[in-house]
């Protein structure tokens, strides 16, 4: 892999691929791809997906550095900034040859994920049964709806916290105006001019959100004979969790 074109190629195929294993479900997967920022520029994005979790659409960007060595902190910083100047864009780095401290540091603190990947060296391929453990937490978001508001606009809604299916996720005041995410609402907040916009009810008055959690253990076993090989090593920078992506 002598380019950074075919080192993004390859990043978006092993995207592509676990999307399929683990049924992520992503709607986009696409390579060098330009998003226009708040400020009115334009950012090229090596290689750009889209996925819907709990009724929420996901958009995450991959900077891919095809470099010899560590990457350093000024790359990710330099990423950084464009991840900052887009709307809701979740970003991840990857490259082949990892991460220098004050990189990893650096991302850490303003949530960028930083992962290695890259073609498998020596003898990380072992040909037999790999039992492969994972978990899956899933964060739901439940809703409070002032019932006083429901009545005077004839919509009929239960006691307590329900589900909902938001257009976005925002929450916005009765003027309009966005007052925050369901990403960085905490479990138990509580609003006095908060609405949230849903598919089927319009804008809806809430009161308190709160989250209902769900986690599950999976094991699955991955059958190799000698005619199928390892194809790439996901590695993530911070916890070391290690995937073998398939040919």
């Amino acid at each position: 892999m002598n380019s950074s074109t075919e080192y993004e190629l390859f990043t978006r195929e092993v995207y592509r691929q676990l999307s399929a294993y683990y049924q992520t479900g992503f709607t986009k997967v696409q390579h060098n791809i330009k998003l226009k920022g708040r400020s009115g520029c334009e950012h090229q994005i090596d290689v750009y997906l889209e996925y819907v979790k709990d009724d929420i659409l996901h958009r995450v960007a991959i900077e891919c550095k095809n470099y010899n060595k560590a990457v350093p902190k000024e790359k990710v910083s330099a990423f950084y900034g464009i991840i900052s100047d887009l709307d809701d864009v979740e970003g991840i780095m990857v490259s082949k040859k990892g991460f220098q401290k004050g990189a990893k540091q650096f991302a850490e603190h303003y949530g960028i994920s930083l992962k290695e990947l890259r073609e498998p060296e020596g003898e990380e391929t072992i040909l037999g049964e790999i039992n492969i453990g994972f978990q899956i937490e899933r964060k739901r978001p439940l809703y409070k709806v002032d019932k006083k508001w429901a009545t005077e606009h004839n919509i009929d809604v239960p006691d307590g916290f329900i589900h909902l299916q938001p257009v976005d996720d925002k929450l916005r005041n009765s003027q309009g105006i966005i007052i925050t995410t369901l990403r960085t609402v905490e479990d138990g907040s509580t609003f006095e001019d908060a609405y949230l916009h849903t598919i089927s009810l319009g804008a809806v008055k809430i009161l308190e959100v709160k989250y209902d959690y769900t986690r599950e253990d999976l094991q699955r076993n991955m059958y190799i004979d000698a005619d199928v090989f390892v194809k790439a090593i996901l590695r993530d920078a911070f916890n070391n969790n290690t995937v073998m992506i398939m040919r």
